[in-house]
């Protein structure tokens, strides 16, 4: 490992973490020559399926741009860093766990919204409407319908004004403020 100070060879490993989900080991390392600090992440490298684009392009699957994807359509709403990293995590897991060597970037995109469903309605309508391409209003009334008609995922605000009120309450999707 190059020192990002010096460009060194020669660091060593100071401290090893393993995150929470096991899936990457965090390591704390010093520079011999100059004695600087850095981090490093490792992670586990499988070979995820290829995404097949809607012009039938073939393209290699990027971390980054999944990663961009989530943080467009939760773009000022109140999901933390860890939720979001999470999230990538999951649809990664998915990708991992097919067997197909090429999916669709549609399949991907599912994987994504009932990640961004769960997390949070207004990315997830976000998300939705450029991803399936909505027309006009009545198609986000039909996905907002749609999606009221599921029950909300708890602690998240109402689409259409409603107000927050708490699980079991009588009509609680029907009451406005």
């Amino acid at each position: 490992m190059h020192c990002p100070f010096c460009q060194n060879t020669d660091t060593r490993v100071i401290d090893s973490r393993v995150s929470e989900d096991g899936a990457t080991i965090r390591r704390r390392r010093e520079c011999e020559a100059c004695g600087e600090r850095f981090s490093t992440l490792e992670t586990i490298e499988l070979k995820l399926p290829a995404v097949i684009k809607s012009d039938g392009r073939r393209d290699v699957f990027d971390a980054r741009k999944l990663r961009q994807s989530f943080d467009r359509a939760l773009h000022k709403r109140a999901v933390s860093e860890e939720q979001i990293e999470a999230a990538v995590r999951a649809v990664i897991q998915q990708l991992r766990r097919t067997t197909e060597r090429e999916l669709s970037s549609r399949r991907i995109g599912e994987f994504v919204m009932a990640e961004l469903r769960r997390l949070d309605h207004v990315a997830f309508v976000r998300y939705a409407s450029v991803y399936r391409s909505f027309e006009d209003v009545a198609d986000f009334r039909e996905e907002l319908d749609r999606l009221e008609r599921d029950l909300p995922g708890e602690g998240q605000l109402p689409l259409l004004g409603g107000e927050v009120l708490p699980l079991g309450t009588p009509d609680a999707k029907h009451k406005k403020r």
